[in-house]
This record gives structure tokens, sequence and C-alpha cells, in this order.
């Protein structure tokens, strides 16, 4: 009885479906391993790294540098200068800034890789069993295609015998 085409998208549907749904509950679980294994500090580092890295750090920090150096160079804000050019205390609180920032990121840049890695073994590990499961559902259609080559073979085989045996009679 040949499988029909709503049967096969049914069966395609319903196996998409379940992939989905363990792809999630991978990805969830390992979210909820990453949660419970983060400290405070890493969170905090994580936290630190995404602001650091966003537009929203560079326009704010660009808006600072602008005001710092505009109250310090201008004229008629001489009585509130406090880092008069060549802008010593800046170029401290920046030296300040890329030292404390460059690690914190690379901490939190160091547990995401962890935890790609993780995912990646997952994902191999998937790929490994799909691959033969594949291997094992190609073996089966050559067997079923040597058995229906011997049918058919059979077949003819007895066709012939037919066919001679009417030709007699």
């Amino acid at each position: 009885m040949p499988i029909e085409n709503d049967e096969l998208n049914s069966y395609s549907k319903r196996l998409n479906r379940l992939v989905d749904e363990f792809e999630s509950q991978i990805h969830s679980h390992i979210n909820e391993e990453y949660v419970k294994s983060t400290k405070w500090s890493d969170k905090l580092a994580d936290k630190i790294a995404e602001f650091g890295g966003s537009w929203k750090f560079i326009v704010i920090f660009f808006a600072v540098l602008l005001v710092w150096i505009v109250i310090n160079s201008l004229s008629f804000t001489r009585v509130i200068h406090f880092d008069e050019p060549p802008f010593i205390l800046l170029n401290l609180v920046l030296s300040f800034l890329a030292g404390f920032q460059a690690p914190i990121i690379m901490m939190s840049q160091n547990r995401q890789e962890a935890r790609d890695k993780k995912e990646a073994i997952i994902d191999f590990a998937i790929n490994y069993k799909a691959e033969q499961e594949i291997d094992d559902m190609q073996g089966h259609l050559h067997r079923l295609e040597a058995d229906f080559a011997e049918f058919r073979d059979e077949v003819r085989n007895e066709l012939r015998e037919i066919k001679e045996l009417l030709k007699t009679n």
C-alpha cells in the first residue's frame, strides 16, 4: 500500500515539530545550567560587557568626552576648568576604563565561548545520530531494492514459463 502525500506531509510536520521541541528542550536545559552555574560576579561582567559593547555606550561615552573637552577648552568656562589641555586627567580616565573594560569583556566572551562549545557538542551528537539513521534507512532501501529486483526477476521467469506453457497447449 503506497503512502499517500497527505500522510507523508503529516509525518513530516510531526517530525519537524518533534525536532523543534527537542531542540528547545536542549537549549532551555543549557540556559538553566548556565544560570545555575553563573556567579553574581559573572552576571555583573556579562551586564558590563553587554553595555560596553553597545551603541548606547558609544553614544553616551562620546557625549561625555565632548562635554569634558568643551568644558575644559572654552575660555568662558575657565572658572570651572578641572583638566586643561592636553587633558591628562581625561587620558588617565580613558586608560583606567580600557584597563578594566577589556578583561571584563574577555571574561564574558570566554563564558559565552564555553556555552557555545557545549551547544556545538550537542549539535554534533544530534547530527551524528541523524547520519546514522540516514545510513540505516539507506541500507533498508538498498535491501528493499534488491528484494524487489529479485521479485521482479522471479515474476519475469514465471511469466515466461506461463507463456511457454500457453504456447504448448
